[in-house]
């Protein structure tokens, strides 16, 4: 059992370790939403989708909702998303060393973001608010690039609309594996944003945003550390 578990999550014969990686960087998103939500004033930094949703809820009017923030993330979603295109050319024939590139590109970012948040006090002012949300989002756009290139199944790290479907879907398959993989994929999230709002309720959003950097630094040396090693899960997935 200890063995299957990990090549399933750190020595898969397709994905080698990016599978754990992935999972770790799914709770960090969990935790920079958290912020998002209840400490930049109802915008979402990382799921696009919500953040749509938003901007029409702003634009009619409905309160508590700035247009001008959920702009500002949707803009450096993609800046960041945009920028991880050329990286990922440059960088796709060995996936480990493209998620080292990226993540330490979006360790600078949220170190800013951190930064920012720690030196303007709570609750936020517009300006330090919406550059926070500004360079969390491209930090955020990046790695959504980075993780759709990698294509492990079910780690998105972003979203998780497809994998709530296909977990609900393939029930009758009874693939242990595959369903608990999905699982997985939920509870991270939920936990990262359980640890986020805890921490915003009860501490500051600098601690959250402080804690999801820590766990970005996790990946980004794990990454650094298996990406000098040689393999097949090296090769692009697609």
């Amino acid at each position: 059992m200890g063995s299957s578990w990990r090549d399933q999550w750190f020595n898969h014969p397709r994905h080698g370790p990016l599978p754990a990686l992935l999972l770790v960087l799914t709770v960090a998103t969990g935790v920079v939403d958290a912020v998002s939500i209840l400490a930049l004033g109802r915008v979402f930094i990382a799921n696009m989708t919500g953040n749509v949703v938003f901007i029409g809820f702003a634009l009619a009017g409905a309160p508590g909702f700035s247009l001008i923030a959920s702009l500002l993330a949707l803009a450096g979603f993609l800046l960041g998303a945009a920028v991880g295109g050329p990286v990922v050319t440059r960088f796709r024939q060995s996936r480990g060393r493209l998620l080292a590139v990226v993540t330490t590109t979006e360790l600078v970012l949220l170190a800013v973001a951190v930064v920012i948040a720690a030196v303007s006090g709570e609750p936020f002012a517009a300006p330090p608010r919406d550059l926070i949300v500004l360079v969390a989002a491209t930090a955020l756009g990046l790695q959504n690039a980075a993780a759709r290139e990698l294509a492990v199944p079910d780690a998105t790290t972003t979203v998780l609309t497809m994998t709530l479907t296909g977990f609900a879907a393939d029930l009758r398959q009874r693939n242990g594996q595959v369903l608990l993989r999905r699982l997985l994929a939920v509870g991270a999230m939920l936990v990262g944003a359980l640890a986020g709002a805890a921490l915003v309720l009860r501490a500051s959003a600098s601690w959250a945003l402080t804690l999801a950097l820590l766990l970005v630094a996790l990946v980004c040396a794990g990454a650094w550390v298996f990406g000098r090693r040689p393999g097949g899960w090296q090769t692009p997935a697609r």
